[in-house]
């Protein structure tokens, strides 16, 4: 702007360039600017064509002239601006005279700085676009949807395979030298079917598609358009993903046509549109894009006819892409037309697409450039320019559902549109919540250290005096031998003590115990500083006299030990077995007894995170959460990588709705270990929880793609073995031995072995010798295993269905010792859903809670439904509460479903065992052991059917019932019901080894005491009749029959009563 002192004080305005333009027809309009002020037009600019980079120079100058008298005055300056109106030019259409103009925008320019002592000025004025503009989306923070349109896809006759990887190429026509098509860098990889996104990726699809992609026609397209999204269109196409999760790729057909010349060339709308045939349609899930971290989608896409009515039901279309642009795709097309792209994307997604359509043999099959490709369109306009009447019935299109046409295209994003925790990160954090506790260091010093560093200087002193004797009065000493009288040893040590003096050994003896004593008096006395009075001091020494002289006779015996003196024996309970016994107190609602086991477990070995686990899992059974939680938390910190620690962390964080603190463990376990189904489930459990339906989405289907690959695997591994193994987890075979009881066989989530069950093992005909063998094998190491079936891995208290360590068996009863492996007609040891292997893992812990959300989606899921397992579980969770009438029916469903099961067989026996029908409990487990193969908890329903054989006095079953359950998996309970048949069929001696090996086991069962106090009456045997009389007082035996029938022996035979 510029103001001139002259007549009239002209005022010129001058429009140099305008930026960021774009009209109504294509990326290049005809432009003009229109100036005006106070209601008067000032003139018109030249008509300039806007580039392709949005740009346009004008260099238009117009002016006006104000007079202070009259006219445009100062005060019209002050308060009225210049108005700048551009105007796009219509290109002429047929027959038409007149120019068509349509308005774009306006800018407006305060003139006030020439009031203020400016003689001229420069301003950057906005161009407001008008309502309907095409300018409106980019000025107003409004996006307005392009289309990415890919064209000239190439025919394949069939019979070979694309080549990978190939080059992607650039989607713009008129490229003259071919080798320029190709972008540097960009291939198209391609990869396994099983790892797409799209429809056509399970394993029977896999024969389809080879044949598809290599025999049969297809059409290529391998083109790339990439697009730039800034900040506002991120968040606007993340929030179309999240209103509508398809998105539609359109699929049509536009044949090439000869343009007629001169005149007569007449095409109309009508004529242009019915070319448009085999209108195709295929719905691309766009969600996966909002998962965290994932940037790429890829996979095949089913075509279906386009449809308007299922278009918008599906994607929120209101109308078809190409009813807007179908005119001028038949106009590129037809020969010497232009062939160029229709438009170039302005503002799409940040995408990076690979195309590629395939089409199997039908009717109609298109030549060389006759189909146009597919249009990826990220949402249609509110408004669309030109509408369409409604199609009912798309006949061409429903050929491509009749062929199975799909397309193969990727998406592919930069930056994740949600970005994803990193490791690291989530490592980071779970350290934070759960210090890492290194095992503690042990001191070197210590009241304990004190007294064996004197034992050891005690012994090395005798050592030497013993080496000074005997160089003294060796040779009188084998000269004599025995016949040595007690002067001579006087002698002898009058001359040794002398000797002692004289050589200076003595003082060294002294000095070298000095060091040791200081120890003991400073560590375990705590004696460090004077001592106040003389008495003190005396009364200090003649303690520490005493406690020395012991201490030195006991490390003099272990030098030189008594050889009357004989060892005591004693049997070493392992922790396998320990977990045992606390499973049966468990059973017996002992809870105080079980956890006097655990916790013995946890005193043993305070680093086995196992043991943590499984008194966190009983904590859970008798609903100390909190407690629970602290022994997840501690198994945590001894590792921090394993998952069932960080899972079972999780759950309770749930359970305690600390749910940020889930999240952490739950993402932690996914990122540590991929393909763990259950921690992508529980996850998606958490995210439900959340209602985060999205990524409850991604997790679920995760844990479906994991549970698929390795189903996959498992019939790979099937194939090639021998028939032993039913399905190994990712990363190898594992070794039965390897198998703990948490799984841990280096990050292994699930992994079963399915072992051939013979028939039952005879009973021996000699017992004693079978006695002996089982009393050595019940020292042996414990291998405990786990199943996969949930009515193996829980651990309520009346259900029985629990994870059992077995011995491992050396002898002809190997084969039949592994019991935890359900029958082919028992529970399918694979899991069908995602939600049936989480619901095993959560039962195996005891968290109930969370099982019922996850047995509502078993009982939803596609794959799922109620099925024999599901009623099994459903049972457990009523019997659980007690509640029998309902376990029942779930039962009775379990059994329609599959009569021959013997887990539901097994579970209706403990169902009528505790609710007091002995007799049809009784029934159902002979059923279940008369099964070729066993059930999952064969060493419950031999102790409860043999308990049940002793009450109807059924002994010599009962005693092969109790010693299959001995040879399987020996506790005191099985042991004693043993000792007890054996007792009633009056084989004392066999009743005796039965009840001193469960003695040996548990010594604190009065039940076991008593019985021995009734053979040793019988026996004729008074101390021991009377010692197991005390302990079995002692300990309050509880059953009152017992007790009588004790004091009824006590009077027959006269003994066994210290009070008679």
């Amino acid at each position: 702007m510029e103001q001139m002192s002259s007549t009239g004080r002209p005022v010129q305005i001058t429009v140099t360039d305008g930026y960021d333009l774009k009209g109504f027809k294509g990326e290049t309009p005809v432009t003009f600017i229109r100036a005006e002020f106070n209601q008067m037009v000032l003139g018109d600019s030249a008509k300039v064509t806007v580039s392709a980079e949005g740009t346009a120079k004008y260099n238009f100058t117009s002016s006006f002239e104000f007079n202070p008298e009259g006219g445009i005055t100062l005060d019209d300056i002050a308060h009225k601006p210049v108005f700048l109106t551009m105007t796009e030019v219509l290109p002429k259409e047929k027959k038409q005279k007149d120019e068509k103009t349509l308005i774009l925008g306006q800018a407006v320019v305060d003139l006030i700085p020439l009031l203020e002592g400016e003689s001229s000025f420069e301003t950057m004025a906005p161009l407001h676009p008008v309502p309907g503009s095409p300018l409106e989306p980019l000025r107003s923070g409004v996006k307005k949807d392009y289309s990415i349109l890919f064209k000239n896809g190439t025919l394949k006759l069939g019979g070979e395979r694309e080549p990978v990887p190939r080059p992607k190429k650039w989607p713009i026509a008129n490229i003259l030298a071919p080798g320029a098509n190709n972008i540097p860098d960009a291939f198209i990889i391609g990869g396994p079917y099983e790892e797409e996104d799209g429809e056509l990726n399970r394993p029977e699809d896999k024969e389809f598609r080879n044949q598809a992609e290599c025999i049969k026609k297809r059409i290529i397209w391998d083109l790339e358009s990439r697009c730039y999204l800034d900040p506002p269109a991120v968040a606007s196409f993340q929030k179309r993903i999240a209103d509508c999760r398809f998105w539609p790729v359109e699929i049509t057909r536009v044949p090439l046509t000869i343009a007629p010349k001169g005149k007569a060339a007449k095409f109309d709308k009508a004529d242009d549109e019915s070319q448009l045939s085999f209108h195709g349609v295929a719905y691309v899930n766009m969600v996966p894009l909002l998962y965290p971290g994932v940037k790429r989608i890829r996979g095949a896409f089913h075509v279906y006819p386009y449809l308007d009515s299922t278009v918008y039901e599906k994607t929120k279309c209101s109308f078809s892409l190409f009813r807007d642009t179908g005119h001028h795709l038949v106009q590129n097309n037809k020969i010497g037309g232009i062939n160029s792209p229709l438009s170039k994307p302005a503002v799409s997604k940040n995408v990076k697409e690979d195309k590629t359509v395939k089409e199997k043999d039908i009717e109609g099959k298109p030549r060389p450039g006759d189909m146009q490709p597919p249009s990826i369109k990220s949402q249609s306009s509110d408004t669309p320019l030109e509408v369409e009447p409604p199609l009912s019935h798309n006949p061409e299109g429903q050929q491509y559902v009749e062929a199975g046409t799909y397309i193969v295209l990727e998406i592919q994003l930069d930056k994740a549109l949600v970005p994803k925790r990193m490791p690291e990160e989530l490592a980071r954090r779970v350290k934070e919540m759960i210090p890492p506790r290194p095992p503690l260091t042990r001191r070197t010093g210590g009241a304990q250290k004190a007294v064996s560093d004197y034992h050891t200087q005690v012994k090395n002193i005798s050592r030497a005096i013993l080496d000074e004797y005997h160089r003294m009065f060796g040779k009188q000493v084998a000269k004599l031998g025995s016949d040595m009288d007690s002067e001579t040893l006087e002698e002898q040590k009058c001359q040794l003590n002398y000797e002692l003096n004289c050589s200076g050994k003595y003082f060294a003896f002294k000095e070298q115990l000095k060091h040791a004593v200081v120890k003991i008096v400073r560590e375990k006395y705590l004696k460090t500083t004077s001592f106040e009075s003389q008495e003190e001091l005396q009364t200090f020494i003649s303690e520490l006299y005493v406690f020395l002289v012991d201490q030195m006779h006991v490390a003099l015996n272990q030098t030189m030990p008594d050889d009357i003196q004989g060892t005591v024996p004693t049997i070493y309970t392992s922790s396998e077995q320990l977990r045992l016994f606390a499973f049966e107190a468990e059973v017996n609602e002992n809870f105080e007894m079980a956890a006097v086991y655990y916790e013995e477990r946890l005193v043993r070995e305070p680093q086995n995170l196992e043991h943590w686990l499984d008194y966190g899992a009983f904590c859970l059974l008798t609903e100390d959460n909190i407690k629970a939680q602290e022994c997840f938390q501690k198994a945590l910190s001894l590792n921090q990588n394993h998952i069932q620690s960080l899972l079972l962390c999780g759950v309770l964080a749930v359970l305690m709705e600390n749910y940020e603190q889930a999240e952490i463990f739950f993402e932690d376990a996914t990122c540590l270990e991929p393909t763990n189904v259950v921690a992508w489930t529980l996850l998606g459990l958490y995210y439900e929880i959340q209602n985060n339906d999205i990524r409850m989405e991604m997790a679920f289907h995760e844990a479906f793609k994991q549970l698929q690959a390795r189903m996959l695997q498992a019939q790979i591994m099937k194939q090639r073995s021998t028939g032993t193994v039913e399905y190994i987890e990712e990363g190898g075979k594992v070794e039965e031995s390897s198998l703990g009881p948490w799984g841990i066989t280096n990050g292994s989530s699930a992994t079963a072995i399915k072992v051939e069950a013979p028939a039952g093992p005879s009973i021996l005909d000699d017992f004693l010798e079978e006695s002996s063998k089982l009393q050595s094998d019940s020292r042996e190491h414990i291998i405990s295993t786990q199943s996969q079936d949930p009515t193996i891995s829980q651990k309520p208290s009346n259900i029985l269905l629990k994870e059992m360590p077995v011995k491992k068996e050396t002898s002809k009863c190997q084969d039949s010792s592994i019991v935890l492996y359900p029958s082919p007609y028992g529970v399918s040891q694979t899991p069908a859903t995602i939600f049936m292997e989480t619901i095993r893992f959560l039962m195996k812990v005891n968290a109930v809670q969370y099982v019922h959300r996850v047995l509502a989606h078993e009982l939803l899921c596609p794959q799922g439904g109620p099925s024999c397992e599901y009623y099994l579980v459903l049972a457990q969770t009523h019997l659980l509460k007690k509640d029998f009438a309902k376990a029942e029916e779930c039962l009775q469903q379990a059994a329609q479903m599959d009569y021959l099961n013997p887990n539901v067989w097994g579970v209706k026996g403990h169902l009528y065992f505790l609710s007091g029908n002995h007799a049809e409990a009784k029934a159902c487990y002979e059923r279940t052991i008369s099964f070729v193969v066993d059930a999952s908890e064969m060493h419950f329903i031999f102790l409860r059917l043999g308990q049940i054989y002793l009450e109807e006095k059924e002994y010599e079953k009962a005693k092969k019932t109790y010693l299959q359950a001995c040879k399987r998996s020996p506790s005191c309970l099985t042991w004693l019901g043993l000792g007890i048949a054996c007792y009633r069929l009056e084989e004392l001696t066999e009743a005796e080894d039965a009840l001193s090996e469960a003695n040996a086991l548990n010594n604190y069962n009065a039940e076991v005491w008593a019985y021995l106090a009734l053979v040793s009456l019988k026996a004729g045997r008074q101390l021991e009749a009377e010692q197991a009389y005390k302990y079995t007082m002692k300990l309050k035996l509880k059953d009152e029959t017992l007790l009588a029938e004790i004091h009824m022996v006590q009077e027959t035979v006269g003994f066994g009563n210290p009070s008679f």
